[in-house]
């Protein structure tokens, strides 16, 4: 059997002849500690370097072996060790109950020198064994959330990809992505606890409604430049061709959910932000006059985020408002444009809506 240096053996036993016979055959082959009580046992396992293996004998006073076990795998630090009863209790009833405990073997007194190495190569090439599959483990967990953390880096990316393709139509809306997806998650935050939304806003869907919000507009690409660009007031035929923005926006998402391989939940909101966010509570919005609760909740959220944003903001067609005016507008639309709970929270953090606003600035806003 070749030298491992590297492996460690705690010998535990009160009777120093005993450590000495044990170290004596085992030091030729590994690293050996000892401790002649339970209490310098448990230190030492708690020690660099942490044993390997650990001999222990059952029969000590103050602690035996069964105590110093069971405070060994109290021990985070410590729980994994395999540990190896030693007593001169030969017996069934012996060897089970400390089989039992949880303990890897157990090896009668007087001990018998090739059983006891056999059985501690054993051991040791379990550990070995234990140990390159738990690194394995975590080489894998490590890669797989490497790995993850790059596709959701390529998705975030690809989303604003998408929207800052629609804002090149629209060039004066600035930081507006920045500014509504902001909106969308601190208000979602606020509803979490409210009786009406808490079953449905958990983090997943907190999450990926902000993930969503960049792509409320996406469907202005669709829309030609005289119109979406006029710096005056459309014409009721330009007007009917502008609102087809919102049900292109989710055609064109619903046809990137039907690619997909499997559901993405992300996607589905984002088709639902994008259809439905200039739908009124009183029923009186587009495309569909959904009214109330018929009204999807991340769309209900997009609508105050998209108007709050576009009453703050310069346009070409108007300047910005100060904050404490879009504040009013926001409130006498409660109950009929927006959800009114919604409207209740917004007003109750209306601070950190203005802290957004002002953190993602366009330097025209009030």
């Amino acid at each position: 059997m070749p030298k491992t240096n590297d492996q460690t053996i705690l010998i535990v036993d009160d009777a120093p002849e005993n450590l000495t016979v044990l170290s004596e055959l085992l030091q030729p082959r590994y690293r050996v500690r000892a401790a002649t009580s339970g209490e310098k046992a448990l230190r030492i396992a708690g020690t660099d370097p942490r044993p390997d293996l650990i001999l222990l004998d059952v029969m000590m006073p103050e602690m035996d072996g069964h105590e110093v076990f069971s405070r060994l795998r109290a021990d985070p630090l410590t729980r994994a060790i395999p540990v190896i009863f030693i007593t001169a209790m030969d017996s069934t009833e012996a060897e089970l109950s400390g089989l039992e405990m949880g303990a890897v073997d157990y090896i009668a007194k007087p001990i018998v020198p090739p059983i006891v190495l056999a059985r501690v190569h054993t051991q040791m090439e379990l550990k070995q064994a234990r140990d390159r599959l738990s690194d394995q483990n975590a080489w894998l967990e490590a890669e797989i959330q490497r790995r993850m953390s790059e596709n959701l880096l390529v998705q975030n990316v690809s989303i604003h990809a998408l929207a800052r393709l629609a804002e090149t139509r629209d060039p004066e809306t600035g930081n507006h992505l920045h500014r509504t997806q902001g909106y969308v998650r601190t208000l979602a935050l606020r509803l979490r606890n409210h009786p009406r939304f808490s079953a449905y806003l958990d983090d997943h869907i907190v999450d990926s409604m902000a993930k969503s919000a960049p792509l409320h507009d996406i469907g202005k690409v669709g829309i030609p430049d005289h119109i979406l660009q006029k710096p005056g007031k459309l014409t009721p035929e330009e007007w009917v061709i502008m609102k087809t923005h919102a049900k292109l926006g989710s055609e064109a998402l619903e046809q990137a959910e039907r690619d997909a391989e499997k559901p993405v939940k992300f996607l589905t909101l984002a088709k639902e932000i994008a259809h439905w966010h200039h739908e009124y509570w009183n029923g009186s919005g587009y495309p569909d006059g959904l009214a109330g609760d018929a009204i999807p909740v991340s769309a209900r959220l997009m609508t105050i985020a998209d108007v709050f944003d576009a009453l703050i903001s310069r346009r070409v067609y108007k300047p910005p408002i100060p904050f404490p005016e879009a504040r009013e507008i926001i409130a006498k639309g409660r109950g009929s444009q927006f959800d009114p709970d919604m409207v209740d929270n917004f007003l109750a953090g209306f601070g950190d809506f203005v802290a957004i606003a002002r953190r993602y600035s366009d330097n025209a806003s009030p």
